[in-house]
């Protein structure tokens, strides 16, 4: 028995011998990955930079009331093309009960007033008639009568105005509210009914309506503080708006903000640029909009597939490998200038005869090794 038994380890020890020369034969006949080589060449190179914003008005105008009251009626509606002075809606005065009482009391004591300056200046225009008293006193009770007068005519028309919102000779009375500049009606944020509110030294006043001129748009964005420096007032634009499909539009950049806010954990700054505008197309306050700012351009750049580029892991200096040999590469280190994603600009450490390593392309496993090695591995099991 034991006999058996040894014959039996020592049968399966040289099958396992077998199988493991067997094996490792197999993988090392595999044949070693075998890298393909690219030239340097010249193109054209465009650094550019992509600002996400929207298009609005380069003026929009709040239209806000003079007097305060109720929205009595409204006679345009939003998108409607408007003038300077044309009515764009009327409010009804509701006046302080407080305030009109006060006011009527005073035209009833400058009524008062007035009837006594006119007895006291025609007694004594009587008497200077008759040579009782001088002209310089005459003069004084004359003065006296047209003072309250025109006392009267103030305190009737501030008592009008509180009431009704326009003294009885103004030519524009306050309550009729008019456009203020030409442009197309944007917004009516307030209905018929609403209470508004005047604008003063103490509050900003209700806005009734917003006007603009849509024929003149301006690009609003914002770009990295990486990228900011290396804008320049009236750089090229190209404006792509979500809503227009296919079209782009030319943009000239005429404000780049001195200040940049913090959002999200990176620096960005506004960005205006003036949008030249096609008649084809009409474009809508507030379209969601890109803009493409070439930020270098070079034409005959020497340059590789960024692909190709390496960097070094301790000091991230980057680098190429050149063919010196079958199969054998050596490290260059090189200095790179402008990229637009795919091409990057050499500036030094590589010729236009070197052929420079694709570092990045694998040899693909074939099917049938990787289905014979899983065979080997369940039998083994």
């Amino acid at each position: 028995m034991k006999k058996v038994l040894k014959y039996l380890l020592i049968a399966f020890v040289v099958l396992g011998g077998l199988y493991a020369i067997f094996y490792f034969g197999k993988t090392n006949s595999r044949s070693p990955i075998t890298y393909t080589t690219e030239k340097a060449f010249y193109t054209s190179i465009e650094e550019k930079t992509v600002a996400t914003g929207k298009v609005v008005p380069e003026d929009e105008v709040e239209i806000k009331p003079q007097i305060s009251g109720i929205i009595e009626e409204i006679f345009v509606e939003e998108g409607d093309p408007i003038e300077a002075g044309d009515l764009i809606a009327k409010v009804k005065v509701v006046p302080n009960e407080q305030t009109l009482n006060s006011s009527r009391g005073r035209v009833q004591n400058a009524q008062i007033a007035l009837s006594n300056s006119e007895i006291l200046y025609n007694r004594n225009k009587a008497l200077f008639e008759k040579g009782v008293i001088s002209l310089n006193e005459f003069q004084n009770f004359e003065l006296s009568y047209n003072q309250a007068q025109q006392e009267l005519n103030n305190a009737q028309s501030d008592y009008r105005i509180i009431r009704v919102g326009s003294a009885g000779g103004s030519t524009s009375a306050n309550t009729n509210i008019r456009a203020t500049v030409t442009g197309t009606i944007l917004e009516i944020p307030v209905k018929e009914g609403d209470q508004v509110i005047e604008s003063n030294n103490f509050n900003a006043g209700t806005s009734i309506a917003t006007i603009a001129d849509l024929n003149k748009m301006i690009f609003e964005g914002k770009v990295d503080e990486a990228e900011v420096g290396k804008l320049k007032i009236d750089m090229p634009l190209m404006v792509s708006l979500g809503a227009i499909q296919d079209k782009e539009f030319d943009a000239k950049l005429k404000f780049v903000a001195p200040k940049g806010n913090e959002e999200q954990g990176a620096v960005q700054f506004k960005i205006e640029g003036e949008v030249y505008l096609d008649d084809e197309y009409f474009i809508r306050a507030g379209y969601s909009a890109n803009a493409s700012i070439v930020l270098q351009k070079k034409d005959s750049a020497f340059a590789i597939k960024e692909a190709l580029l390496q960097f070094d892991k301790k000091d991230q200096k980057p680098y190429v490998e050149v063919m010196i040999g079958d199969q054998e590469f050596e490290r260059k280190d090189v200095e790179v200038g402008i990229s637009d994603g795919i091409n990057i600009e050499i500036l030094s450490g590589i010729t236009e005869d070197d052929d420079i390593k694709v570092w990045n392309k694998t040899e693909p496993v074939k099917k049938e090794e990787e289905d014979a090695e899983e065979e080997e591995a369940d039998s083994s099991n």
